[in-house]
């Protein structure tokens, strides 16, 4: 658990230095304030990615699981389930279409956020950024998170 947080504290500090079409969470992720902005920048996430999934090619078997697509769900299964280092990679090779430099970074960029803001199995249901909340707040701030069922 502590190593998958110091993996995504690594990744974020990789990213702020990237050139990035659009700047997302990526820079901002100590300026985490309230649950309520978790919530709503996990919203936000799951729209940008609804919307990178309807702009990948449909019939490209690189982007499909046997006969389907990969969907929304998929996203949120794997960071939920993830047990190893890869994972996050499975979830960034699920809109792999072999483009170039600049999308790629756009992936990593949204994947990166999904990570950090959708919750995690290890971390008894919440998100990296609820984690980052509680250690800045205390111990109370994780009850009644978006992550958690209450």
């Amino acid at each position: 658990m502590v190593l998958s947080l110091m993996l995504l504290l690594l990744v974020l500090s990789l990213l702020q230095q990237l050139p990035c079409k659009n700047k997302t969470s990526v820079g901002k992720y100590m300026e985490i304030k309230s649950k309520r902005q978790i919530l709503e920048r996990w919203k936000e996430i799951e729209r940008e990615l609804e919307e990178m999934f309807k702009e990948t090619d449909p019939t490209s078997p690189r982007l499909r699981r046997g006969k389907e697509q990969f969907a929304l769900q998929d996203v949120r299964d794997a960071i939920f389930r993830e047990e190893d280092n890869d994972d996050m990679m499975k979830v960034v090779a699920m809109f792999d279409r072999g483009g170039d430099a600049s999308e790629l970074i756009n992936v990593l960029e949204l994947v990166t956020d999904a990570w950090n803001y959708f919750p995690h199995k290890v971390l008894d249901g919440i998100s990296p950024a609820e984690k980052l909340l509680e250690y800045k707040d205390g111990p109370d701030s994780a009850k009644a998170t978006p992550g958690r069922q209450n």
